[in-house]
């Protein structure tokens, strides 16, 4: 096995240093068919000056920008890919190249906690793909990725939004909260945010000085009736229209019945 993994390496080195583009494209091809993309990129890498312009270059920068897929440096491999789409724009392979320079982000995109910069480019660059390659078959997993991408999007404004919460800072919950909802219209969590919303806002207003009573008060008010003009079947009703009340009698205080 030592001799085995000396002799193979002896060979990669030889083709390495060769100088003869002829030789280094078929053993970079050979690797790459092998699946053995570190030296297939490499090699790929000396075979290029040799072979641009020239028909075999389709191949090369198709092979290439996938040598960095495999071995996850996505970064490279959506830059890669949009690149040969670019240069080869009458390429049978543009679209697939266009579709892995998107995926290549999507790859990228970390877990819900994490800055989701990734995300946001991955979806910019399906729905460009969809726009493009209308009719493509690709385009039902472009919507399936997307939905899932939005969905960690979605999740991350959540927990944020609820982190200020948990640490008492409601007048950041109910920004992050509300941002949520124009953000993400359609989530199933618009019950729950709309009642954080309200909660934090009685929370703060109760909390504050005697000089901002009455305003926030009024806010909460304003937002427990939207809760209950939206959300009036839930199980968040008893508890904020309890807040609702609360905030009437505490504002008809501070305005000596006027409110």
């Amino acid at each position: 096995m030592i001799l085995l993994g000396s002799s193979c390496k002896t060979k990669f080195e030889k083709v390495r240093i060769s100088n003869d583009p002829e030789r280094i494209l078929k053993e970079a091809h050979a690797y790459f068919a092998a699946e053995n993309y570190y030296k297939a990129q490499t090699l790929y890498e000396l075979a290029i000056p040799a072979f641009r312009g020239k028909i075999e270059a389709e191949d090369i920068f198709f092979n290439y920008a996938y040598t960095h897929y495999y071995v996850k440096q996505y970064m490279l491999s959506s830059h890669y890919f949009k690149n040969f789409a670019q240069t080869f724009g009458n390429s049978p392979r543009k679209e697939e190249a266009d579709y892995m320079a998107a995926y290549s982000f999507y790859e990228m995109s970390p877990a819900y906690n994490l800055d989701q910069t990734n995300s946001d480019k991955a979806i910019e660059a399906f729905q460009l793909f969809m726009n493009t390659y209308p009719k493509s078959e690709r385009v039902s997993e472009c919507n399936k990725l997307i939905v899932e991408l939005r969905s960690k999007m979605e999740e991350k404004a959540f927990v944020e939004g609820r982190l200020y919460f948990d640490l008492k800072r409601y007048n950041s919950a109910t920004t992050y909260l509300a941002n949520m909802l124009k953000d993400f219209p359609e989530t199933d969590k618009a019950a729950e945010v709309r009642y954080l919303i309200a909660k934090a806002s009685f929370l703060l207003a109760d909390n504050s000085v005697y000089l901002k009573k009455e305003e926030r008060y009024t806010e909460t008010i304003a937002k427990c009736n939207d809760f209950l003009k939206k959300h009036s079947a839930t199980k968040f009703k008893k508890e904020v229209s309890s807040f609702l009340e609360d905030s009437r009698k505490e504002l008809n205080k501070l305005t000596d019945g006027r409110s």
